[in-house]
């Protein structure tokens, strides 16, 4: 508790009005307490500029009292107990921690004969908690006893990240898309597996591009009768057949859906919709009736701009931060894959007009009322990294019309209220998770202060941001 107390006040220049001793909330591994800025059971931050994440304008000279990793008060006029354990965040913008909707804990192996991931237990997470992601689904998994497994030694302090919304390995049919997923055919298959994998410690579900329907429907029967999601990345299944059904969440956009494509056979996906898809128009009476009908049935649709624009490196260029935290292999990928996308939108400009016709489109939806909620996809060709892709994945909703306070809500409470945990996660209220991002600047009148992060607090405890960035240098590989 000493050690965790002088970190502290290296970081944010904690003062202590009195003598009280730092009592500290959780105990952390001797590798990971480095990272550990903040662990006290009590403490005030003060001079609070604050973004609470519901899209109300930024708040000045708050007091937060956070206790037993709650939000406990919060104001303008709270009285602060002499002796008290304070931190002074002058000059500091703070936001709800991010809830992020399709995160992974899998990298791209480059494998070139097969679409192959490879499993980043330690990295990821402590990169997404630097970003400011406190809560994160994971989207479907390669390695799921991986993937519980770091889940519960997050919890315990044998490792540092967000808290993770596990997803059960893919639900998709045959033929499945990659060597590492298995194929679920009969309603009797998905059932089975949905219980198992809740048995599991599992908490959500993600159907892929060749499930059929009746296994889809059964599979959103079992999860909603546990009280589990389910999102899908889909191909065979239109949109609005998925929503019909109950889906919660659909990934990746419009730019996807196979509603419009023409003599589209039941449980065939007919490939990749892309061509049907620049035909169309934003106020054609076909696409406004989807998107009335997933507002109507709730489905929220998840934007992953990010991995999406980086097919095009125009619109997403590299990332030189990300680039510092990938091994070799992984660099030489990550800027080859960038290559190849400028290259792309040199001989043929169709995916960028894509990419730039999906920003409106999900605008539209946001303005009609549908759910919009945010994922960065750290994976695909191998394009975004965890954590950095969150923030460029923030900064492209702007691009796309949103406000900055705006987009900020959409990577907070949206998400929250997607989960159906917008009681305690996703904005900054009295009585939520005390889930905290700590910025050196204004991101809700500069969307790129988003990335000028310094500390995260999640359940009450404060995280180094810069010192997690550090130890990932060179450390994500393939």
């Amino acid at each position: 508790m000493g050690k965790t107390a002088v970190i502290a006040g290296m970081m944010l220049g904690v003062s202590m009005a009195g003598t009280l001793s730092a009592v500290a909330q959780k105990q952390f591994a001797p590798n990971q307490q480095q990272f550990v800025s903040v662990n006290e059971r009590a403490v005030y931050l003060t001079n609070v500029r604050l973004v609470d994440g519901t899209g109300s304008p930024a708040k000045e000279n708050q007091t937060l009292l956070i206790e037993g990793g709650k939000i406990k008060a919060l104001g303008s006029d709270i009285k602060i107990p002499s002796g008290a354990k304070t931190v002074d965040l002058s000059g500091k913008t703070v936001l709800p921690g991010m809830v992020g909707l399709h995160e992974h804990i899998f990298y791209n192996a480059s494998e070139p004969d097969q679409f192959i991931q490879s499993s980043q237990p330690i990295i990821f997470p402590r990169l997404y908690l630097a970003a400011g992601v406190t809560t994160a689904r994971t989207a479907g998994s390669f390695e799921p006893y991986t993937d519980v497994k770091i889940k519960q030694y997050i919890q315990n302090g044998r490792l540092i990240g967000p808290n993770f919304d596990t997803t059960a390995p893919f639900l998709e049919g045959a033929p499945a898309q990659f060597l590492q997923a298995p194929e679920t055919e009969t309603a009797e298959e998905a059932r089975t597996f949905v219980n198992y994998w809740a048995d599991q410690g599992m908490t959500s579900y993600k159907a892929y591009m060749n499930i059929k329907a009746d296994t889809l429907k059964a599979s959103i029967d079992a999860a909603h009768a546990r009280g589990l999601k389910v999102a899908g990345h889909l191909c065979s299944i239109t949109y609005r057949d998925a929503s019909n059904m109950g889906i919660d969440n659909l990934e990746h956009g419009f730019l996807l859906a196979t509603d419009f494509v023409k003599n589209k056979k039941k449980d065939e996906c007919p490939g990749f919709p892309l061509a049907r898809f620049m035909e169309l128009e934003l106020e054609s009476p076909e696409v406004q009736d989807l998107m009335d009908t997933l507002i109507k049935n709730k489905t929220a649709i998840t934007s992953t701009l990010a991995v999406l624009a980086r097919i095009s490196a125009t619109v997403n260029p590299p990332n030189p931060d990300a680039v510092e935290a990938l091994g070799h292999g992984a660099k030489a990928h990550y800027l080859g894959n960038h290559a190849n996308g400028y290259a792309r939108a040199l001989d043929n400009d169709i995916w960028e007009r894509a990419v730039r016709k999906e920003m409106a489109w999900e605008k539209a939806f946001a303005d009609k009322g549908g759910l919009v909620v945010a994922g960065s996809d750290t994976t695909g060709i191998g394009g975004t990294v965890a954590g950095f892709a969150n923030h460029e994945q923030l900064i492209l909703l702007v691009e796309a019309g949103f406000s900055p306070l705006e987009a900020i809500k959409v990577a907070t409470l949206n998400g929250a209220i997607s989960l159906d945990r917008a009681d305690t996660i996703g904005s900054v209220e009295v009585g939520k998770n005390a889930d905290l991002i700590v910025i050196d600047g204004r991101p809700d009148e500069n969307i790129s202060d988003i990335k000028k992060v310094e500390t995260v607090f999640k359940d009450g405890i404060g995280y180094n941001s810069k010192a997690m960035i550090a130890s990932a240098k060179g450390r994500v590989e393939n």
